[in-house]
């Protein structure tokens, strides 16, 4: 049924979470804030934020947030922005009443139909040129401030269920998105109020969706194509890529914004590092000349950079993000965290273990992996006694540190915690640990960029394997420290295009399974290695069962979640490939016949 057929009864999002939104009064005073008015303060507050004067842009919406739709998007869009930045509870706390009070503000304004009404239009076709332009925009908001609610879940917890639940919540979300798609062939510039930021705000939340359903593993994806739900990537970039052409519209920038994080971000802690960043070059381009100050933009321009391999512009642009603005803390933490896997990057292990004590004393995100970082970075520098003695107590504090979120503890954290476990069986020892995070984060992707970046990573990795093998009999926990170095190893030697030899690499970790009692991730992980080194030789059906056992043969080790979004990253490649060989077969064919 069509979404502005749905009663206040489909605002129940879920009964165990207790989304249950309060009544909507039916009427809302609105005197003095007409709709082009609120259109333009909401643009008016958007611009502030995006020239860093994030506070003004909360104030100048509060007054009209609880009567006027855009004012309240607008603030609701922020105060957002600002908990998923933080992670603190008074602000997700502060974000949730305010989505909750949007929701309620647009539903009361969402075209009404009388039961009889709602089964007749059923089986007929909806008029949309009944609806005013108040009702036409309410939908939209309604739809957005739903998809909001949903983002948040998103990026909370990397835990399926978590995925699955904020997904479900968003059916009537879906819904309205489709209905404003078809007022959107249906109404025109000329009797549309905003029609342009209309039509922005239809590409962004149809383009959100789809890629952010389409980035679900397929056991996901086929729990939520049985209830309803569908997401094609391509569709999904296509309509933000359209949506961020104009960014004089109200929801322009935003559609900038979520391309950039999706192909410099998303696609590299939830997948194999397959974002187009040649694409991302051309959209940061208008926006830092459309607002050259911004430290979200300034930020994006500096993870492009980084992506490229061009680490000291990547870390030139991250400060100046930082230098910008002084208003609001978090933006600064995103960037520390690149500065310092950047620095990490170059093997300059002090600078990067001071970004992550930074990180540790300043943000709330998870004080237990900055530890653990800051640790493992600091037991790479000099090995005076000192030094080992402060590392002994940054490890010693992980267990402490660890938190959790929605009653769940952070994959992450849960990683750590096992590696600190190995540090104390292993008398006070763990070999690269450093960088084996830069490896769970896929910086190998990054570090593959430039051999400058690669050469000493891989000598420090060969030197490693060579003190295990001389000490093999003494370690108790060989197979597991040798394993690891392997897996490093392996990944080196496929950047380098020795696939045979990366290969003998994963199937020798494959093969001491049995020997692993701490590491058993390494295994499965292994297992996908393999399967992109066939990737990337064409063998599309070794990959494909390399995969599908990797899927199906494992469970229950460290990063899971982390390595099944990594699967259906690799499955997308494969498809592709497939697509991309059978095109150029059939154009061979045709080819063949003509002449």
């Amino acid at each position: 049924m069509a979404s502005s057929l749905n009663t206040k009864a489909d605002l129940v999002d879920d009964a165990e979470d207790e989304e249950i939104f309060e009544d909507a009064e039916d009427t809302v005073r609105t005197e003095g804030m007409d709709l082009s008015m609120s259109i333009c303060d909401a643009q008016t507050a958007l611009n502030l934020f995006l020239n860093n004067k994030f506070e003004e842009a909360i104030r100048r919406m509060a007054p009209w947030s609880e009567s006027s739709m855009y004012h309240s998007l607008a603030h609701t869009t922020l105060l957002y922005m600002q908990a998923m930045l933080s992670f603190e509870k008074p602000d997700i706390d502060a974000a949730i009443v305010s989505t909750k009070k949007s929701i309620n503000l647009a539903s009361s304004l969402r075209k009404k139909h009388s039961m009889m009404q709602s089964l007749k239009q059923i089986s007929q076709k909806i008029d949309y040129s009944l609806y005013t332009d108040v009702e036409v925009h309410a939908e939209l908001v309604f739809a957005e401030c739903l998809l909001l609610r949903a983002m948040l879940s998103f990026v909370q917890d990397e835990n399926l269920m978590s995925f699955i639940k904020g997904a479900l919540k968003i059916k009537t979300c879906y819904q309205s998105y489709k209905e404003c798609q078809k007022m959107v062939e249906c109404r025109n510039k000329s009797n549309l109020i905003g029609y342009e930021h209309f039509v922005s705000g239809v590409r962004m939340g149809i383009g959100t969706f789809n890629l952010m359903i389409s980035q679900l593993p397929n056991r996901v994806l086929k729990l939520l194509e049985f209830v309803g739900f569908s997401g094609n990537r391509g569709v999904g970039l296509r309509e933000l890529r359209l949506g961020s052409d104009n960014l004089k519209s109200l929801r322009g920038p935003l559609c900038s914004l979520i391309l950039l994080t999706y192909n410099t971000l998303i696609t590299y802690i939830l997948g194999t590092g397959e974002g187009d960043i040649d694409a991302c070059s051309v959209i940061i381009k208008p926006c830092i000349e459309a607002y050259p100050e911004s430290a979200l933009f300034l930020f994006f321009n500096g993870r492009i950079e980084q992506i490229k391999g061009n680490i000291d512009v990547g870390i030139s642009r991250f400060l100046d993000s930082v230098d910008s603005q002084a208003e609001w803390k978090q933006f600064h933490h995103i960037c520390y965290w690149e500065l310092m896997w950047c620095y990490a990057y170059q093997c300059d292990w002090l600078l990067a273990m001071k970004y992550a004590e930074r990180l540790a004393e300043e943000n709330k995100w998870s004080k237990a992996t900055y530890t653990y970082l800051k640790a493992s970075f600091l037991a790479l520098c000099d090995g005076e006694e000192s030094t080992r003695k402060t590392v002994d107590d940054l490890y010693s504090q992980v267990p402490n540190l660890i938190q959790r979120f929605a009653g769940k503890s952070l994959p992450i954290e849960k990683f750590a915690l096992k590696k600190v476990k190995l540090y104390k069986a292993q008398n006070n020892q763990l070999n690269l640990a450093a960088l084996e995070m830069i490896y769970v984060w896929n910086g190998f992707a990054i570090i593959g960029r430039d051999t400058k970046l690669l050469d000493p990573i891989s000598q420090l990795i060969e030197n490693t394997i060579n003190e295990l093998l001389q000490r093999k009999d003494k370690l108790q926990y060989y197979y597991d420290n040798y394993s690891l170095a392997l897996l490093l190893k392996g990944v080196c030697l496929g950047i380098r295009g020795q696939r045979f030899q990366a290969d003998m690499c994963f199937q020798e970790i494959i093969a001491h399974q049995k020997e692993l009692k701490f590491d058993t991730y390494l295994v499965p992980w292994a297992v996908v290695e393999r399967a992109l080194l066939h990737i990337d030789m064409n063998e599309l059906k070794d990959a494909e069962n390399l995969l599908e056992s990797a899927k199906n043969n494992f469970k229950g080790y460290a990063l899971e979640s982390r390595l099944h979004f990594k699967i259906h990253a690799a499955d997308k490649q494969i498809q592709a490939k497939k697509a991309k060989l059978a095109g150029a077969k059939a154009e061979g064919g045709c080819n063949g016949g003509s002449a």
